[in-house]
């Protein structure tokens, strides 16, 4: 599906190993992933097997500890200019309204006012927020305040957009809602997409491809090509082709909890 498209996330043989008092504990081992241009690839796996580490490797965040890791074919040493950052709270800043909020990006970076407010503007429109420019955060719901920290990331026009659990935070009803708006934002915007979520259910419906990491050290146990029309409504994601894909993916996490011999 995206074997003719360029790599721009390029992970060689990444081991990642953390000192603490009680000695290294080996986070990641010798995990090795390409992500193409246009891809949205999300990482499932138990708790605590380094999925949001690799995301934090990608960032530049965090330096490997062996192995190779290159963005848009350059060697990550520091942040890479061209990604955005969502984390799973929005961290807004509480004292700028939602128009400042998104255009904070643009002021640290020195982007030309003119064009950065001009595109500011079309991403709230887009995410649902206009009308909402001059509002402050605690005035928003969780939802929307999500929305403007995907627009605050995508202000500078990032080609690729790192997600660490976005939408865990939200009640059940709203994440559904945004789970299905941030998949028309991805297909209107074609922007390269690498996500961590505990949901196999979201990783299914937003995905071209899936994941699966062992528990720590963290290694690629598998990775699905979700072959599903888009875009993905609920009468997509209840139909027997999406249900196999979710059961295919429960079935390593059932695989890893069921008790040797039970």
């Amino acid at each position: 599906m995206t074997c003719d498209r360029a790599a721009v996330i390029e992970i060689a043989g990444v081991s990642l190993k953390y000192r603490s008092a009680r000695g290294d504990i080996l986070a990641l081992a010798q995990v090795s992933l390409a992500v193409h241009a246009g891809e949205f690839v999300s990482l499932v796996g138990p708790s605590g097997c380094g999925k949001s580490s690799l995301l934090m490797l990608v960032a530049g965040l965090y330096p490997a500890t062996s192995g190779s890791l290159r963005v848009m074919g350059e060697e990550v040493r520091r942040p890479p200019r061209g990604i955005g950052m969502i984390f799973q709270n929005p961290v807004l800043l509480a004292w700028r309204r939602v128009l400042g909020n998104v255009l904070f990006p643009a002021d640290v970076l020195r982007l030309d006012r003119r064009v950065a407010l001009a595109t500011a503007r079309r991403l709230l429109k887009l995410t649902g927020l206009e009308g909402f420019e001059h509002r402050y955060p605690f005035e928003l719901s969780g939802g929307m305040q999500q929305r403007v920290a995907i627009c605050r990331a995508l202000i500078h026009e990032p080609a690729i957009l790192l997600m660490d659990e976005p939408f865990a935070a939200l009640d059940a009803m709203t994440r559904d809602h945004m789970v299905f708006e941030f998949q028309r934002i991805v297909a209107t915007t074609g922007i390269t997409v690498l996500f961590v979520t505990h949901s196999i259910p979201e990783a299914v419906t937003l995905s071209d491809r899936v994941v699966v990491m062992s528990p720590r050290p963290g290694r690629i146990l598998a990775q699905y090509a979700i072959e599903l029309a888009r875009p993905r409504d609920y009468g997509v994601m209840s139909s027997p082709a999406a249900l196999r894909y979710i059961d295919a993916l429960r079935s390593h996490f059932i695989a890893e909890l069921t008790p040797a011999g039970g």
